[in-house]
């Protein structure tokens, strides 16, 4: 049963949040060689996950990811490929050859087809 309510939780989570917006995308600090993550959860959560979160994710836990960049996917997906099973990705913004998300003609952000 515990099994079943830990990804609950992580759920639940994300919905109370409200998600990050797509706007908060991957921050650097001028001229440093590391992206800081500090303002993002998921982006850290994705990319410098704790020893507690990894040991989750061994025991079967899937994190949804939402509003990050193509970029940032194909990064993740790239770094961590032992972990694939554990990611899950919604709501992609599409971005351009210099990673400025692609706008459409509303002035929303260009989301990945889910196929669903």
């Amino acid at each position: 049963m515990n099994r079943l309510i830990r990804p609950l939780h992580c759920l639940i989570l994300v919905a109370l949040l409200g998600g990050v917006p797509a706007s908060a995308v991957l921050a650097e600090a001028p001229s440093a060689a590391v992206p800081v993550y500090a303002d993002n959860w998921q982006l850290r959560r994705l990319m410098q996950p704790t020893e507690g979160e990894l040991l989750r994710e061994a025991r079967g836990e899937v994190v949804i990811y939402d509003g990050l960049t193509d970029k940032q996917v194909e990064s993740a997906l790239s770094l961590h490929t032992q972990r694939i099973r554990s990611m899950m990705f919604v709501g992609t913004v599409m971005t351009d050859d210099e990673g400025a998300p692609q706008m459409d003609d509303y002035g929303l952000f260009v989301l990945q087809d889910e196929g669903c």
